[in-house]
């Protein structure tokens, strides 16, 4: 039996949802009512990336969670344990439509495809958001996640949260220093090892199963079209290699490594984007693959356009390119700076940048005490009626661009031109259907 479509509950909870959401109001703690001092925060995803970010939520004092929700029941233990007394829940949508304006934030750390259908849902109802990244699974929910957030003035933080780190902050610094020593960016070189079906080791989908009596497989697929359960294939980590779930390698480390970039040299929407890939299916993300972006100069470049470009599954810029000091290698992940004066600045993932010229390593100034709590500086911020410097005005436009390469690395060998203003990709006659994708009734993003 399809469980999903079955499945009642759901019918009622979003048509209480949809009746509810425009007389929404912003939390109260906006508002001068005596919460001020306590921000109450449900979170949807307890496991994993999930625990991580609640608890580090959570270690906040002014934090009271009043809601947990997980599609695995079994999946509870740690929350339980860290944070006792928390009501359970299995359907986002329930959560939030019984909880009502008692939540002022949500944290989001479910896979891919369901970060914009429940944080949509919850911004609607005026709850600020902290999500994991990449933001959204496609371009166009990266951008209406964006809109919405602004238009709700809402406070919201992507999951990169290595934006915050001493490392990262110190090389976007040392970048951008680098402008008045003759050190403006010629292009970018950015990696990581792993690659897009790295975790599940195939092309196809296994033979179905049924699920455990702990999963409601139902709602873990959520948006995404039905298909069967299969045991150690997608729940609960292996999903980020399928397109339908994940973004593949490039998602998942993307906003991590592209984000100093973004911030370092104020990049805003590729105008161009072409990959190579060692093949693809309509299944799950490439092996290994190198992606090339062309961004509008900025004041940090030194010319009108701006190359950069994106390798995984082991490629990397060739050592006789770099020339890095002898006995050096480069990181397994991270990005190269190429300057117009033959400096190069190697800034790992994660670790101190450092400048190097013609194989020798250049005096160093990296600074410090620049680092701070991504999580803390979230709740801060809501507190303060505040924005963060990774809210969704940031990340958006940062995962519209990871969304875009991976775009392009389904299309191979196109050349495909984004008019970011038009919201028009063009190059390939399936570019343009790929900015979005359709959605499983009851888990529609509505904007």
């Amino acid at each position: 039996m399809n469980h999903r479509r079955a499945f009642d509950r759901r019918t009622f909870v979003a048509q209480t949802i949809t009746a509810g959401t425009v007389a929404c109001v912003a939390p109260g703690i906006l508002h001068g009512s005596n919460r001020v001092k306590e921000l109450h925060v449900a979170a949807v995803g307890c496991n994993g990336m999930g625990w991580s970010d609640l608890s580090s939520v959570g270690s906040h004092t002014s934090v009271k969670f009043v809601g947990f929700c997980d599609i695995d029941e079994n999946r509870f233990d740690q929350v339980d344990k860290g944070f006792p007394g928390v009501k359970h829940y299995s359907d986002y949508r329930e959560m939030l439509s019984e909880l009502g304006d008692r939540v002022d934030a949500v944290i989001v750390s479910t896979p891919d495809h369901m970060h914009a259908p429940v944080a949509m849902m919850a911004m609607g109802m005026g709850k600020h958001i902290y999500c994991q990244k990449p933001l959204t699974h496609t371009v166009w929910e990266a951008r209406q996640m964006r809109l919405l957030a602004t238009k709700k003035n809402l406070t919201t933080q992507m999951g990169n949260q290595i934006h915050s780190a001493n490392e990262y902050r110190g090389g976007v610094r040392m970048i951008q220093e680098g402008k008045e020593r003759g050190r403006k960016v010629v292009e970018v070189h950015s990696w990581v090892g792993v690659q897009g079906r790295q975790y599940c080791k195939r092309t196809d989908r296994p033979a179905e199963a049924s699920p455990p009596a702990n999963v409601h497989w139902d709602l873990w697929l959520g948006a995404a079209p039905w298909r069967p359960f299969a045991p150690d294939v997608y729940h609960p980590f292996k999903w980020r290699d399928w397109q339908d779930f994940g973004s593949g390698a490039l998602g998942d480390f993307a906003c991590h490594i592209l984000d100093p970039v973004f911030t370092a040299l104020q990049l805003t929407a590729p105008t161009s984007i072409v990959a190579q890939n060692e093949g693809t299916t309509r299944e799950v993300w490439p092996g290994p693959e190198k992606i090339t972006f062309t961004f509008p100069g900025t004041q940090y470049t030194s010319g009108k356009e701006l190359k950069v470009v994106w390798y995984d599954g082991g490629l990397k810029p060739s050592a006789d390119f770099v020339k890095l000091p002898e006995g050096k290698e480069l990181p397994g992940a991270g990005s190269l700076f190429v300057c117009e004066n033959g400096d190069m600045m190697v800034l790992p993932h994660v670790g101190a940048a450092q400048w190097h010229r013609n194989r020798e390593v250049l005096k160093q100034d990296i600074p410090m005490g620049l680092g701070t709590n991504h999580w803390h500086d979230w709740v801060n911020a809501v507190l303060e009626g505040k924005k963060t410097t990774d809210g969704f005005e940031y990340a958006g436009p940062l995962t519209e661009a990871v969304q875009l390469g991976n775009i392009a690395t389904r299309l191979p060998g196109a050349t495909l031109k984004w008019d970011a203003v038009a919201f028009q990709l063009e190059g390939h006659a399936d570019a343009q259907g790929m900015l979005t994708k359709s959605y499983t009734k009851g888990f529609e993003v509505n904007v």
